[in-house]
Formats: C-alpha cells, structure tokens, sequence
C-alpha cells in the first residue's frame, strides 16, 4: 500500500515538471483561436444548409 502512495508522489511530482514545460497560448491566441473556429463553423453550417434545401428540392423533383 505504502509503494503505491509512494508511486502516486512521484507521478503527480512528474507531472508538476512537465507542466512547468509547457508553453501555454497568451490569451489574445486563444480568443483569435476561438473566434476562427466559430466563424468557420458558422459557414460550414450555412454551406451544409444549402446543400440540404438544394438537394431535398432536388430530390422532391424526381420522386413527383
């Protein structure tokens, strides 16, 4: 029991030191970042959504 605590020290030690390591993005980044993904959302669902009516209308042509 006592070699598991002693395990469970030393990787969270570990993980004190790696995350000491890594090069976190400013805020600004990370806005920017967040603005570009919705935006790129947003058009990818407007285009999808205009595939969809174009092919649905399409679609209601051939079956009548």
């Amino acid at each position: 029991m006592m070699q598991r605590w002693q395990q469970l020290v030393q990787f969270l030690q570990e993980v004190r030191i790696e995350l000491k390591k890594v090069n976190w993005p400013l805020r600004k980044e990370v806005v920017g970042s967040t603005i570009v993904v919705i935006v790129s959302v947003f058009i990818l669902s407007l285009f999808l959504g205009v595939v969809d009516a174009a092919l649905q209308r399409l679609l209601t042509l051939v079956v009548r």
